[in-house]
């Protein structure tokens, strides 16, 4: 049986590095909950996101899992107004030289194209680079941890006044209005 990828994580993040980071949700809760519970999560968490890896060795996740929370922590650091810890700027910087993906439109859709060798560290590569673009972007002042119940996951403030207070609308937005009206 194959679980829905849309019931397993949150992929409505428009920051690929950020949704990344969201395969652990209730960061801020009393029990973070991990989504990638094993190399098969991982693996379906890379295909959803569109790059084609076939297989994932536990090394693998335990990679994914070392970047994941270097790009969170380095991004709520920078959210928090605060320098990022010199650790966990070379876990970014060391999977995003290692990467060896292509990038290529093809049938009007952006792919990426990975090496038979490494498509997992190729695929980390892309997920770093992104993270690197963003955080040390001249956007890096619009990210931010979300305020939502339990939530803290990070997201990239597009508003025009620079004051969105939730990852997703649709989410966190969504449950602190739920409970306003049920307190009220």
């Amino acid at each position: 049986m194959t679980e829905d990828v849309r019931r397993v994580f949150r992929m409505d993040n428009e920051v690929l590095a950020f949704r990344f980071t969201a395969t652990v949700s209730d960061r801020a809760g009393a029990q973070p909950r991990e989504r990638l519970t094993g190399p098969a999560r991982l693996t379906m968490w890379l295909r959803a996101t569109g790059f084609d890896v076939a297989d994932v060795a536990p090394a693998d996740l335990a990679a994914a899992v070392a970047l994941r929370e270097a790009i969170y922590r380095i991004g709520s650091a920078i959210a928090a107004g605060k320098r990022p810890d010199s650790k966990d700027v070379r876990i970014l910087n060391k999977a995003a030289s290692s990467g060896q993906a292509k990038a290529a439109l093809e049938q009007g859709r952006a792919q990426w194209h990975l090496t038979d060798t490494a498509p997992v560290g190729d695929a980390l590569g892309v997920l770093a680079t992104d993270a690197i673009h963003l955080l040390g972007g001249p956007d890096r002042h619009r990210v931010k941890n979300c305020e939502g119940p339990g939530c803290a996951g990070l997201y990239l403030d597009t508003s025009r006044a620079g004051n969105r207070r939730w990852c997703s609308m649709n989410t966190c937005g969504n449950k602190v209005k739920k409970a306003r009206l049920a307190a009220s």
